[in-house]
């Protein structure tokens, strides 16, 4: 009784004698050989034939399967990705180092910015203009009031708020000024109308080239050509008569019979009304330094005795020729 005991204690079971599994990584380097599976070739057809994933041979049960779990290789270290984000923003904020955010586009941010540019339709083709780079100049154009019956505007056109031509963005200012005052036009105009040009004290360096007096006519609307009635030219100088002559062949005759030249303020007062005219002060004061000059001149000019009364008409009359 006693011996068999003792062989029952000498002689342990299989289960006994299976080594227990891992219960932690071996971090020594030191892994046992991995064992490769390899796949038996399926038939991925829907039929039982022999080798189909329905085939009898391949339905067997989990009894049938022998795996030795404990044979199977587990990942080293080297398998694993350690994402260490939130460890970096930690030290960001112990370090008191904030990361840099996108500044967040307010309301009034965009309105701002939607005031600075404005779109028109010009020639049925959109356009947009910097509003921003022509606020000085917008006072250019303005509306005069009215003339006649009906809604027959004056469009008044200040020759001497245009921007010097030595500026490095002279082109640039100018090209959006051209659509800020053809746009403008269109909106100013319901009937007919006219223009009245304000050219003096106006130095020649702020006088507007051939090419964009062409252009501004140009791109004109038919309706709003149609129905300028007059184009009044307020202290021409000889650099706008010459301007005007070079673009003769350019322009319709019609255009040409329309434009009349006036000498002073006086003189424009005695063919519009001039309660909404607004004249700059600066053109003011050229008139009544102008007028000055000719009351001066006509009052020597009757006061020579060395002075034929031919002289004196033929001076007359120059001085009334437009």
């Amino acid at each position: 009784m006693d011996i068999a005991f003792e062989e029952g204690m000498q002689s342990p079971s299989a289960a006994d004698m299976r080594p227990d599994p891992p219960n932690s990584l071996d971090l020594n380097g030191t892994h046992p050989q991995r064992i490769k599976l390899t796949a038996p070739n399926i038939n991925l057809s829907l039929d039982q034939s022999e080798g189909s994933i329905l085939s009898d041979d391949n339905l067997e049960s989990p009894d049938e399967i022998d795996i030795n779990v404990d044979e199977l290789d587990t990942p080293d270290e080297a398998d694993f990705f350690e994402y260490t984000g939130h460890g970096d923003l930690t030290a960001n904020k112990d370090s008191g180092q904030e990361s840099e955010s996108i500044p967040e586009y307010t309301a009034e941010e965009e309105r701002e910015d939607n005031r600075l540019w404005r779109t028109v339709v010009i020639g049925e083709q959109e356009q947009r203009i910097d509003m921003k780079v022509i606020e000085p100049y917008k006072r250019v154009i303005s509306h005069g009031g009215y003339y006649g019956d009906g809604l027959n505007a004056i469009i008044v056109f200040a020759a001497c708020f245009l921007p010097d031509s030595s500026r490095a963005d002279y082109h640039y200012i100018m090209e959006n000024l051209f659509l800020y005052v053809i746009s403008t036009l269109e909106l100013m105009v319901a009937e007919d109308y006219m223009i009245v040009y304000l050219n003096g004290a106006t130095p020649r360096r702020k006088m507007p080239g051939l090419g964009w007096m062409r252009k501004c006519y140009q791109m004109i609307d038919r309706r709003l050509r149609k129905n300028l009635k007059s184009f009044i030219i307020v202290h021409p100088s000889w650099f706008i008569r010459t301007i005007l002559a070079v673009t003769r062949p350019f322009i319709s005759s019609k255009f040409s019979s329309k434009i009349k030249y006036v000498n002073s303020l006086s003189e424009l007062s005695g063919l519009i009304p001039m309660d909404c005219v607004q004249i700059p002060e600066s053109i003011i004061k050229y008139d009544e330094e102008r007028s000055y000059k000719r009351s001066v001149r006509t009052s020597c000019l009757y006061n020579d005795p060395e002075l034929s009364s031919m002289e004196k008409d033929i001076d007359l009359k120059l001085k009334e020729k437009p």
